[in-house]
């Protein structure tokens, strides 16, 4: 099993464990790293590599916000890096108590993609007619992504997982 870590962070695979699918034929990502994974398995399966499941935890989907929206993240970022990055890592635990996580380096660019990554119902299609099984998993309490909106995005390519109280790192408590 391959997994991506989120924005800013390293080492969190922990908090998927019940989920996680134990195979090396498994890629994983949570929020940004769905992306990352995406990514991996396409380019993986270009290579001929064998990719059986793709699970995404909740995945960073920023295409149904606004231009203001990704704009003021950016600047909020760009004006106190630490102070938007210790702001988003509490929102991704909200409405729960924080826990402590890996933090990684993090840059402007990195950002800039998780808001403006497309994701396309079309190219997942293809990986799933290719045999790939993707999985989502969304938290109803997710303070990061409209989980409701990726909710009906994802469910027509997907076998999604909805919990219904869960955060952003799927936490129900």
């Amino acid at each position: 099993m391959r997994f991506f870590s989120g924005f800013s962070l390293q080492n969190e695979a922990d908090f998927f464990a019940p989920y996680i699918k134990e195979s090396a034929y498994t890629v994983c990502g949570f929020s940004y790293g769905s992306i990352k994974a995406l990514e991996a398995v396409k380019k993986d399966l270009q290579e001929g590599k064998r990719v059986d499941t793709l699970q995404l935890f909740s995945p960073a989907f920023f295409q149904s916000k606004d231009e203001k929206f990704k704009r003021l993240q950016l600047m909020a970022y760009r004006k106190n890096e630490d102070a938007y990055l210790s702001q988003f890592i509490n929102a991704c635990f909200l409405p729960y108590e924080r826990k402590e996580l890996e933090r990684s380096v993090t840059v402007l660019e990195e950002l800039k993609e998780l808001l403006y990554y497309e994701w396309e119902k079309g190219e997942l299609a293809e990986l799933s007619a290719k045999g790939v099984v993707i999985e989502v998993y969304l938290g109803g309490e997710d303070q990061i992504v409209d989980a409701d909106v990726a909710k009906a995005f994802f469910l027509d390519v997907a076998t999604v997982t909805y919990i219904k109280a869960a955060n952003h790192f799927l936490q129900l408590c």
